[in-house]
């Protein structure tokens, strides 16, 4: 399903904290009179006199090689039309965001008052100095072609105008591989397209650069078929008038190999479809209607093979899978343009991606264990993680090769690696998880559901389609939290539990029998079944539920008891634990126990091992673990040494193949060379640790809350999810007091996921 969102939701978004999506955040050090001296006065003297020596060094001594400016004057601003430079700037946010999080490039969103091409190129042409890389974004036709070309011809750094150019390298990636499943020529391809602005047009010289032969292709414009014999065309469209006998959409459609929809939702029929070739190609990308449904698609030609512009079916083509690597390959070479053979090395680098295996952490993401390459697979997905690795050196290789690279890059196996470590490979886990919950969305009773919190998480994961919620509570109360705070819940069931007693006669008779020989009474099991913490485990115990969210008005103890006695724990365990995810820029981190097991045994923590590595594998990552304490490697003496010294050897014994070590500190299972160094043999001397486990209860719970609160309220490169509860036989989640709505939404698609692999 296609995500709702609500307009209260993203104008909160935006607002909350610091307004806007974007800040500046210093990169070296400032905390000393030193620093102030060397990042200033009279420091800064020497970069500035040995740029002005050589210009080139403005690349060794400032941010300009990662720095792109996003530029738009708001006059096509997504599907809203010319509103204006300042309504734009969200968008223009919105896009250095991404440019961020896909491809670590640094961005300043510009927006220009103007719609004269001359001002418009005059303003960026003077802002060369200041940026390795110009993204034109949202800028209409047909300004933006005039636009691009005089810069491209004026300036020495990538120019692209992504609303032409990404379009048409994903779509063009996905059009080779949907040819090649059909057998059919991209030069014999009898190709239509509906659409003459930016997008439509770039994509079809795309596809004639790749092979395509413009004798078989004709494109529709607003007024039908653009032929030879219209005097209302520009040079543009001129390029593509056909003088065949057509005059219709619906007589282009005749007989085509192929459909490229560039328009307006809902404007092509399934006898259109019905009258393609045999096997048809239709990529219907208007967004977010497409030109025709893929449901209409399928049912009207079995045998297409269809992309849109949607996540919520196969085959997106979405732009993120091209722009921030395009501009990572152009900038790491310091490429003085973004050339046609760079756009088609991208092409070619997405295209045959598609048809390697498809890492677990993808196949996770969209509820499948064998995506492949095929005719509901044509495109890799915006979450692989390749992506970045894949696209970016062959873009900089086609710099290099055609002759635009100032700074070629030598040794590719460095590169890599530098890439890699630019993000972190995992850092898309919590997106992942996400994906992984709307596949297959199960019932979530949130036991706590008197609290604004948790009714707002209860609105983000029914509207994201992560979850269907289940509330506790006083219907009244709840009701008037949900009209006084404008929320959408009204098909969301509310279970006011002293008033079901049936269930609670039900749930209390089947709560006796598993603990009449605990000391339970059949009178005090009843009563216990109106605590909505017992009554909405026992949902999850007897299908009526399929995940349990509680804990946020209750300490833990009192919440995670009565889970145990309802549900319990997974045959074998001996020991629950609970496990905190901190997702960082170098990617997620496990922390564990940090909720339940208050000082346990060393053979307890090989079991609390046992059960997180489990955990963190379920999200395909190899779990590396280090047992942390206050020493290293026995070098002191002590309990919680000896402890950990003693799990640790337990568990070489017992799993030798298990990526563990210790006991050691903590900063040094994360400081590699500090490792190779000194302890060559340990296990973690290759990559460093990403599970954290810790001798009591009390470490770790210090340890997490610690990194939670020195990140601060606005960072955006530190996420939370947790405590997951380790080892119960069902989902249960218990909340700590004060989580936040995001937090709780997070634990959701979580309890979900685990939902999923236990039904």
């Amino acid at each position: 399903m296609q995500q709702k969102i609500r307009r209260e939701d993203a104008l909160a978004y935006h607002a909350k904290g610091r307004p806007g999506k974007l800040e500046v955040i210093p990169t070296k050090e400032y905390s000393t009179q030193t620093d102030l001296s060397l990042a200033y006065s009279p420091g800064v003297a020497e970069p500035c006199l040995a740029i002005a020596e050589n210009r080139e060094d403005v690349y060794k001594y400032t941010a300009k090689g990662n720095l792109v400016a996003v530029i738009s004057n708001g006059t096509a601003v997504l599907g809203l039309g010319d509103i204006g430079p300042e309504a734009s700037k969200p968008v223009m946010e919105g896009k250095g965001l991404l440019f961020k999080i896909y491809a670590d490039i640094d961005v300043f969103d510009i927006e220009l008052d103007t719609k004269n091409v001359d001002e418009f190129v005059r303003m960026v042409k003077i802002l060369e100095p200041t940026f390795g890389g110009v993204n034109l974004e949202d800028i209409k036709a047909p300004e933006c072609f005039a636009i691009e070309e005089r810069l491209k011809a004026e300036l020495n750094i990538p120019i692209m105008h992504d609303d032409q150019h990404g379009t048409a390298i994903i779509s063009a990636a996905a059009l080779l591989n949907a040819l090649e499943l059909v057998g059919k020529r991209i030069d014999e391809a009898k190709i239509l397209v509906n659409g003459a602005g930016a997008s439509a047009i770039s994509c079809t010289k795309l596809y004639i650069a790749l092979g395509a032969n413009v004798e078989n292709v004709v494109m529709c414009d607003s007024k039908g078929v653009i032929r030879a014999d219209r005097t209302d065309l520009d040079e543009r469209k001129r390029l593509f008038a056909t003088t065949r006998n057509l005059h219709t959409l619906e007589e282009a459609f005749v007989g085509a190999d192929v459909f490229i929809g560039l328009s307006k939702g809902n404007t092509v029929s399934q006898d259109m479809v019905c009258s393609m070739a045999a096997d048809p190609i239709v990529f219907a990308m208007a967004n977010p209607t497409p030109e025709i449904s893929y449901e209409d698609a399928l049912a009207a030609r079995p045998d297409v093979i269809m992309a849109t512009g949607r996540s919520d079916y196969p085959n997106q083509v979405n732009n993120v899978l091209g722009f921030p690597y395009i501009f990572r390959g152009a900038l790491d070479v310091r490429a003085t343009e973004i050339n046609e053979a760079m756009k088609l090395a991208a092409v070619h680098a997405l295209a045959d991606m598609a048809k390697k295996p498809v890492p677990d952490l993808v196949n996770m993401a969209y509820g499948t264990d064998n995506l492949m390459f095929g005719r509901g697979y044509i495109i890799p997905k915006p979450v692989d993680p390749r992506l970045l690795e894949t696209v970016a050196p062959a873009v900089a290789k086609a710099a290099m090769e055609s002759g635009v690279a100032k700074q070629p890059i030598t040794d590719w196996e460095a590169y890599g690696s530098q890439l890699a470590r630019r993000l972190g490979q995992d850092t898309r886990i919590s997106r992942v998880i996400n994906n992984k919950a709307r596949t297959n969305p199960k019932r979530v009773v949130f036991a706590d559901a008197e609290n604004l919190r948790v009714l707002k998480a209860a609105q983000q994961v029914k509207d994201g389609g992560i979850a269907h919620p289940i509330l506790l509570g006083e219907k009244a109360v709840i009701e008037e939290m949900i009209a006084q705070n404008h929320l959408d819940l009204s098909d969301v069931p509310i279970i006011t539990p002293r008033k079901e007693q049936e269930l609670v006669e039900q749930f209390g008779e089947l709560l006796y029998k598993k603990r009449h020989r605990k000391g339970l009474t059949a009178v005090d099991a009843r009563k216990r079944m109106l605590s909505r913490t017992h009554f909405g485990a026992m949902m999850v115990e007897t299908g009526q539920a399929d995940a349990l969210i509680s804990g946020l008005t209750h300490n833990y103890p009192d919440t995670i008891r009565p889970a145990l006695q309802v549900i319990g724990k997974e045959p074998g365990v001996r020991k629950v634990a609970g496990m905190y995810i901190l997702l960082t820029n170098r990617g997620p981190l496990f922390f564990s126990d940090t909720t339940v097991n208050m000082n346990p045994t060393a053979e307890e923590i090989v079991e609390i091992t046992e059960l997180t590595a489990r955990a963190v594998e379920r999200f395909n990552i190899k779990p590396r673990i280090a047992l942390v304490t206050y020493a290293n490697f026995g070098s002191a003496k002590g309990e919680d040494a000896d402890k950990m010294q003693l799990a640790a050897d337990l568990l070489h014994r017992k799993h030798p193949d298990m990526v563990v070590d210790g006991a050691m500190q903590a900063h040094l299972a994360f400081n590699v060379d500090l490792l190779r160094q000194n302890y060559p043999l340990s296990k973690l001397v290759d990559e460093g640790a990403n599970t954290l486990i810790f001798p009591n209860l009390s470490a770790a719970n210090i340890a997490y809350n610690l990194m939670r609160e020195a990140a601060g309220p606005r960072s955006v490169g530190f996420d939370a999810i947790g405590p997951i509860l380790l080892g119960m036989r069902k989902p249960v989640y218990v909340l700590q007091l004060g989580s936040s709505e995001r937090e709780i939404a997070n634990m959701v698609a979580i309890a979900v996921v685990e939902a999923q692999s236990v039904s």
